[in-house]
C-alpha cells in the first residue's frame, strides 16, 4: 500500500494528515504553539524551533502512530501560514523570528515612504493598495532596523519556501503565494523582476518560482534523519496554509468561496478571469486557468480567543478544572440573544484591519451599548462583525459581477455553529461545511496525491470531498441584518480620524 503525508504549519498549531490512495485518512497529528507579539503592531514567529521543528515533530508522530514505514510514503505536500518574511543564510538558518502576514504592521512607515515614491502608480506596482500583508516592505523593514541580518542574507523566503528548503536544499516559491512579493517577481514572464527589486534586495535573494504541485525536490539525508521520512522522497513545492485550506473544502470551481475561520478571517474566491479591484487581493489560483479573488481581516479567532481570555476567564478557569469547555460554553451563551444583540454593533478591528478598509490603524469600537448588555450581548455583536466583513467582500465581488455560487466554510471557528449561523443570516446565503474538516493540511495530502500518482486530474480528486452540514439563512434575521449593514460601513467611516489621532498620541506624535 502507498501512502501520502499533508502537514501545514499554521498561526496556532501544526496539523499533519497520512492518507492512503484513495485520500482516506490514516492517521492525524498536531501539536499547538504561539505566536509572540512583543510590542503593538509586531506579531512573530521562530521559524527554526516552530516551523522547522512542528514539521519534524509531526512527520514522525505520523510514521510511529500509524506503524506504517517510511517507504511507503510515495510523496510530502507542504504548507504554511503565508505573507511572512523569514531571511535565511546559505544553509538556510533564519537570521531572525519571522514576521508573521498582514497582522504585523511594524512597516508602516515603510509602506508610507513606498506610497510617496511610486505615488498613483503604486497600485499598478503592487498590483494593490500597499498593505501590511505585502513582503516587499517587510524586506525593506530588514534593511532599514536590522541592516546585520540585512547584509548576511542569503534569501528572503515565506513560510512554505523555508520549509521546502529544509526539506529539499531547493529555495522555491509558488506562483499562487509569489504575488504577495510583487512588485520582486514578474508573473507575465515568470521569473524575479531586477527592476523591482531595485528598491528592496539583490534578484538572486528571492526564490524560484514554481508552481505549487510540481515537485520541489526530494528528502535530502540531512532531512529524512530529522523528520523520520526516507531520504528520496517527493516533496511538493507548497503553497500557503489558505489556498490548501481551499483545496481541502473542494472550492475547485469558478463561483466557490472559501470563508476560513482561522485565527483570521481568509477568504479564497475562484474566478473565470482575473479582475482589477484595489480592496482585495486579485491574482491566479493553485489549479491551473482558475482566478482567485482573496481577501482577509486580522482578527476572527484571535478576536475569540480575546474573548476568551479577558471577558469568559472564568470559563477558561472552569474547563481546566475538567469543566465544559470554555468556547462552546461561550457559544452557548449566545443562543438566547437575539439578532444583532439587541441594537449593539462591534467593529471588530483590534489588529488594525486588511481588506478591505486597509488600515492598520484602525480600532474595535462598540456601539448602542446599555446597562441591559451583557457578556454574551458584546460577544455575538463580535462575531456578527466578522459576518459583516465577510458580506462586505461579497458585495465586492458581486460588484465584479462574480456570482458568489457555493460558500464553503472551513477552520477552527466552524465549530461555533451559531456563528456559521450568523454569517449565513448576515449573507443571505448557504453556508457548509465539509465533512473532513482537517483543513490545510488535507489540502495538501490531495496535492500529494496527484504527484504520487493517485489521481489523474483535479476532477477525479473532486469526487473525494463529501459536504457535511448547511446552515440555510434566516430570512427575518437576514432582513433585519440588510438593514443594518450601512451602519457597519458607517462605523469605520464615521469614526477612523479618531482611531488613527489616537494611535498617533500613543505613539507619542
Amino acid at each position: 500500500m502507498r501512502y501520502v503525508m499533508g502537514i501545514d504549519v499554521g498561526t496556532n498549531a501544526t496539523k499533519g494528515v497520512l492518507v492512503d490512495e484513495k485520500c482516506q485518512i490514516i492517521q492525524i497529528c498536531e501539536t499547538l504553539h504561539d505566536m509572540e507579539n512583543p510590542a503593538n503592531n509586531v506579531f512573530e514567529m521562530d521559524a527554526e524551533k516552530i516551523w522547522w521543528g512542528d514539521v519534524c515533530k509531526i512527520s514522525k508522530q505520523l510514521l510511529e502512530k500509524s506503524g506504517i514505514s517510511a517507504e511507503q510514503v510515495k510523496a510530502l505536500g507542504i504548507s504554511a501560514l503565508g505573507c511572512d518574511c523569514v531571511p535565511v543564510d546559505r544553509n538556510g538558518n533564519a537570521l531572525c523570528k519571522a514576521i508573521l502576514y498582514g497582522i504585523d504592521s511594524r512597516n508602516h512607515e515603510e509602506i508610507s515612504w513606498l506610497n510617496e515614491y511610486y505615488g498613483e502608480e503604486a497600485v499598478n506596482v503592487f498590483g494593490h493598495e500597499i498593505c501590511s500583508s505585502d513582503i516587499a516592505p517587510k524586506i525593506l523593514w530588514i534593511k532599514n532596523h536590522l541592516p546585520e541580518v540585512y547584509e548576511k542574507t542569503y534569501k528572503f523566503l515565506t513560510a512554505s519556501s523555508f520549509l521546502t528548503g529544509k526539506l529539499t536544499g531547493r529555495y522555491c516559491i509558488d506562483r499562487y503565494l509569489a504575488e504577495d512579493f510583487l512588485p520582486l517577481y514578474n508573473l507575465e514572464k515568470n521569473c524575479v523582476s531586477e527592476e523591482g527589486c531595485k528598491l528592496f534586495c539583490r534578484p538572486d535573494q528571492m526564490a524560484e518560482l514554481m508552481s505549487a504541485t510540481e515537485v520541489a525536490g526530494v528528502i535530502t539525508e540531512k532531512a529524512a534523519i530529522e523528520t523520520g521520512l526516507m531520504s528520496g522522497t517527493k516533496v511538493l513545492t507548497g503553497t500557503g496554509d489558505s489556498g490548501a485550506e481551499a483545496i481541502s473544502t473542494g472550492v475547485f470551481q469558478p463561483g466557490d468561496l472559501m470563508v476560513q475561520l482561522g485565527s483570521t478571517c481568509y477568504l479564497v474566491y475562484l474566478a473565470d478571469r482575473l479582475i482589477q479591484d484595489t480592496r482585495v487581493w486579485p491574482g491566479t489560483f493553485i489549479i491551473p486557468d482558475i482566478y482567485s479573488v482573496c481577501a482577509g481581516t486580522n482578527t476572527a479567532g484571535t478576536l475569540t480567543k480575546w474573548f476568551r481570555q479577558q471577558l469568559y476567564f472564568d470559563k477558561e478557569q472552569e474547563e481546566k478544572e475538567g469543566g465544559t469547555v470554555a468556547y462552546q460554553a461561550m457559544e452557548e451563551s449566545i443562543r438566547e440573544i437575539a439578532d444583532g444583540s439587541d441594537g449593539l454593533m462591534f467593529l471588530p478591528y483590534l489588529a488594525g484591519e486588511r481588506t478591505p478598509i486597509n488600515d492598520p490603524f484602525a480600532s474595535g469600537l462598540m456601539i448602542g451599548l446599555k446597562v441591559s448588555h451583557t457578556r454574551a450581548h458584546i460577544y455575538k455583536a463580535a462575531l456578527e462583525g466578522i459576518a459583516y466583513t465577510i458580506e462586505q467582500h461579497i458585495e465586492i465581488l458581486e460588484e465584479n459581477n462574480l456570482p458568489v455560487q457555493k460558500i464553503m466554510a472551513v477552520g477552527g471557528g466552524t465549530k461555533n455553529q451559531e456563528w456559521l449561523q450568523i454569517i449565513a443570516n448576515v449573507t443571505g446565503k448557504p453556508i457548509h461545511t465539509s465533512k473532513i474538516s482537517i483543513g490545510a493540511s488535507y489540502g495538501d495530502a490531495l496535492m500529494a496525491s496527484l504527484q504520487a500518482g493517485f489521481f489523474n486530474s483535479w476532477k477525479e480528486i473532486e469526487g473525494v470531498i463529501q459536504p457535511e452540514y448547511t446552515f440555510m439563512p434566516d430570512e427575518k434575521a437576514n432582513t433585519y441584518y440588510e438593514k443594518h449593514k450601512d451602519i457597519f460601513k458607517e462605523l469605520y467611516e464615521l469614526n477612523k480620524e479618531s482611531m488613527h489621532k489616537l494611535r498617533r498620541m500613543e505613539n507619542g506624535k
